[in-house]
């Protein structure tokens, strides 16, 4: 296993050799093992791994945030059970994994993953901002005119997204694009799972002095009986805008609690990076990378009511 120590931390960066375990899948910021001797295309039980690893505008970036594959998954594992009532997740257990990723490591039932990234805002900012911009709708849904940088959308949207293969952008499309690529009575089904996971979410996260501005989810269907799973991660600050109620100011890009902190470093004259070049991104500075992990922590804090 490659580890970078950072203090008293070890930040999980590439796949590590697990006994029982053969590798599948690398991700840009996951991976995926299945049971040895396993067909990873009919694998019904998977072990999924968050490492520290972070991602941005399609690139993985050095180095990585300590704590955050940890943190990521005590994130989801708390949203999956405020959750449970209203969508069905994959996880199997928390408890039995390999000692070696203790913590950042879920056994999971083994999913086909639903090519559809499902994503709800319920304020207008990012892909969405700029989509509103250009033609006044966001995922085929017009909008009232007046809309600026975080404006609250009542009710949430749902607005899909192409799963792009890695290394290429997701590509927002309609719902009604997304009805025609994969039928109408799946995509039913994952607007109304999308929405309300996203209107109970923001309901909790209020409670708690937190704004959720937008999520990405993921939905596949079991192997064993086809029923349709809540998969991957769940309203982590790597899949969602969390902001400070108490700092919102309409009109105005707003402090986050999550992965914008970095997007935000990446695209800002302190990189120096230019994002439409081909050049990777730059290494992420001691002080971007610490005040990454605060963001993080404080997300996890604040909306579980636990210290980590």
């Amino acid at each position: 296993m490659s580890t970078e120590r950072d203090g008293s931390a070890e930040t999980l960066l590439t796949a590590p050799v697990l006994p029982g375990w053969d590798h599948a899948v690398g991700g840009k910021v996951r991976e995926l093992y299945v049971p040895a001797g396993t067909d990873p295309a009919e694998a019904t039980e998977v072990l999924m791994v968050a490492t520290d690893r972070i991602s941005a505008y399609d690139h993985a970036l050095q180095p990585g945030i300590p704590d955050k594959g940890r943190i990521l998954t005590a994130i989801s594992l708390f949203w999956f059970e405020q959750l449970a009532d209203l969508a069905p997740n994959h996880v199997l257990s928390a408890q039995d994994v390999p000692a070696e990723v203790a913590g950042q490591a879920l056994r999971c039932r083994g999913l086909d993953m639903v090519p559809l990234e499902c994503v709800a805002r319920g304020y207008l900012t990012g892909s969405g901002l700029t989509d509103y911009r250009a033609s006044g709708a966001v995922g085929g849904h017009h909008l009232p005119p007046g809309l600026t940088e975080a404006s609250r959308l009542d009710p949430a949207i749902f607005t899909p997204a192409t799963k792009a293969e890695q290394g290429d952008h997701d590509e927002n499309i309609t719902v009604e694009e997304a009805r025609e690529q994969l039928g109408a009575a799946l995509v039913d089904e994952l607007e109304h799972l999308t929405l309300a996971v996203y209107e109970r979410a923001r309901e909790i996260a209020a409670e708690r002095g937190i704004l959720l501005a937008d999520t990405k989810l993921e939905f596949g269907q079991s192997r064993t009986d086809g029923t349709l799973l809540l998969g991957d991660e769940v309203l982590t600050p790597d899949s969602s805008r969390f902001w400070s109620a108490a700092d919102y100011r309409e009109g105005r890009t707003q402090p986050s609690l999550d992965k914008q902190f970095v997007r935000d470093w990446l695209t800002s004259p302190a990189s120096g990076w230019d994002r439409a070049a081909d050049a990777p991104p730059p290494a992420l500075p001691a002080e971007v990378v610490e005040q990454t992990r605060s963001r993080y922590v404080e997300a996890y804090e604040r909306l579980t009511g636990r210290q980590f």
